[in-house]
């Protein structure tokens, strides 16, 4: 059985078949949709109630001990 093998150049110039051609267009493909920002994948809500829980223990260790929760 007789293949007919299409060589093509590939981006640095030198050639390559219509096999690594597709390879390489799919692998682009999976590169750009790994690079694709995702929402974060937390929940707003309960992160919104963390940080309010947060600042309510912060407000309680200043009003603690005055003066030594600077950084907080």
């Amino acid at each position: 059985m007789a293949t007919k093998n299409a060589v093509t150049k590939s981006v640095s110039g030198g050639s390559s078949s219509h096999h690594d051609v597709e390879i390489e267009k799919r692998l682009q493909a999976l590169e750009e949709k790994a690079h694709t920002p995702c929402g974060g994948g937390g929940d707003a809500a309960r992160i919104a109630a963390l940080e309010a829980r947060l600042a309510e223990v912060v407000a309680v260790l200043k009003q603690a001990v005055p003066g030594s929760a600077k950084n907080l």
